[in-house]
């Protein structure tokens, strides 16, 4: 039994192996075949599973904190936003009615925008002052026509900029869209005062707005930061003329009721474009009365000095910021 079992050992020592157990010349072994654990339909290989599982984990932790950290953000930079920029008390005169220009050691560019911006300004309410001496509603009139005007041109020149693919800023347009429909509300209130009824008036304002609309579009598309400057110094004005009206007139405004339109956009309607234009402001945080014409004319004339903060913001800040927007719905700027 030995004798025969040698030989046969040496045949299959000499015969091939089979060719399934022959690695392949110049490969290495292939490794053992992993273990799989079948998850219903869908086989996982189990080391890598768990790998996979425990990253997806970690990466939605880390998003639901970078989300919370964003939303913290936005919500504190309101409280610092309200500090820096209180609405104007009646009684303490908190608006600052003076232009800050542009220090010794600024820009000289800046300087120039501005100080054009100041003469330019002060030609207008000279014409003005002549022009409706003791017609109050008249001037609120074509204040209010001009007014709006800016606000749609940023949009035109926005939308031309998103067309061509230059530039994306979904929050200017919002933020610029609910200022002219706060400054078209403010010409109704002076409409319904009869400021237009005088068909001279009617004229010298419209045609006043439709010259001055392709002005602040040239203005805009050569340099945004100075077509803000002027914007915010025509703000700046009416906030100057609506208070010393308040002061010359308190007492009979107290007296006369409260146009329906006043009632109706600063009560009734849905106030989140009356909350969009108040960039300085969180939401909700300014609800004002209107008992009587003179409340009428504290809110358009609180309105023109929120108008003229976020135009100030406009200057000095990349990429205007919705009050009801979170950091991270905030379009990025390609310019």
């Amino acid at each position: 039994m030995a004798a025969s079992a040698a030989p046969l050992r040496a045949a299959l020592a000499r015969s091939p192996a089979p060719a399934a157990a022959r690695a392949p010349p110049g490969f290495l072994p292939l490794p053992p075949r992993a273990r799989r654990v079948r998850l219903g339909p869908v086989a996982l290989v189990s080391g890598r599973g768990r790998r996979i599982r425990a990253e997806a984990t970690a990466r939605t932790r880390q998003e639901k904190e970078q989300q919370e950290a964003e939303v913290s953000a936005v919500e504190d930079s309101f409280a610092v936003r309200e500090a820096a920029a209180a609405p104007p008390p009646e009684e303490e005169g908190g608006f600052d009615e003076e232009l800050t220009l542009a220090g010794e050691d600024g820009d000289w560019v800046v300087r120039f925008e501005q100080s054009f911006n100041v003469f330019l300004t002060d030609t207008v309410i000279f014409i003005l002052d002549i022009l409706y001496r003791d017609r109050d509603y008249a001037r609120f009139f074509v204040l209010e026509t001009i007014a709006r005007v800016p606000y749609f041109a940023f949009i035109s020149v926005l939308h031309l900029y998103e067309t061509f693919g230059w530039s994306r800023r979904a929050d200017n347009i919002k933020v610029h869209f609910a200022e002219s429909m706060n400054e078209f509300h403010h010409l109704l209130i002076m409409e319904a005062l009869g400021g237009n009824s005088v068909w001279l008036d009617r004229f010298l304002a419209r045609f006043s707005a439709f010259f001055y609309y392709f002005v602040t579009v040239a203005m805009y598309m050569l340099s945004p930061r100075m077509a803000y400057h002027f914007s915010e110094c025509v703000e700046r004005h009416a906030y100057s003329t609506y208070d010393k009206f308040l002061k010359l007139n308190g007492e009979e405004l107290k007296k006369l009721p409260a146009p329906e339109v006043a009632v109706n956009y600063y009560m009734n309607e849905d106030l989140y474009m009356f909350d969009e234009f108040q960039t300085s402001r969180a939401p909700n945080s300014r609800r004002p009365k209107v008992d009587n014409l003179y409340d009428v004319f504290v809110n358009v004339r609180d309105d023109e000095a929120e108008h003229c903060k976020t135009m100030k913001a406009c200057q000095t800040h990349e990429t205007l910021r919705s009050p009801h927007a979170v950091q991270s719905s905030l379009e990025a700027d390609a310019e």
